[in-house]
């Protein structure tokens, strides 16, 4: 089992910033990949940023140049760091942890809103 649990979100204006983190603890050994999906109002969960184990990244295109997620395998963390925050990026954003490609562990889910 690996438990998630996320930080940070919140509230904030256009055009600001808010940073998201995650710790994943646990059966961490079988971690191939950790993320931010989010779920805006009345839309699909999308992932919106991954990192693999072995440093490769993804980003959805609309989060490019804005968002820039990290990753420490070592303390098995992934945070997130959002600029330029747009109010279509007002979701609850989770954590994933993604174990052998086989078993996904979630966070609670975080609130993120962004007043226009």
């Amino acid at each position: 089992q690996v438990q998630v649990v996320e930080s940070g979100g919140g509230l904030v204006q256009a055009g600001g910033s808010l940073r998201l983190s995650c710790a994943a603890s646990g059966d961490t050994d079988c971690i191939t990949a950790m993320g931010w999906y989010r779920r805006a109002p009345g839309k699909e969960r999308e992932l919106v940023a991954g990192a693999l184990n072995d440093g490769r990244t993804y980003y959805v295109p609309s989060v490019k140049g804005r968002f820039t997620i990290s990753r420490d395998n070592v303390k098995n963390t992934v945070d997130l760091q959002m600029n330029s925050l747009k109010s279509e990026d007002t979701a609850v954003y989770y954590c994933n942890a993604d174990c052998k490609a086989t078993t996904d562990y979630w966070g609670q889910g975080i609130q993120v809103t962004v007043s226009s």
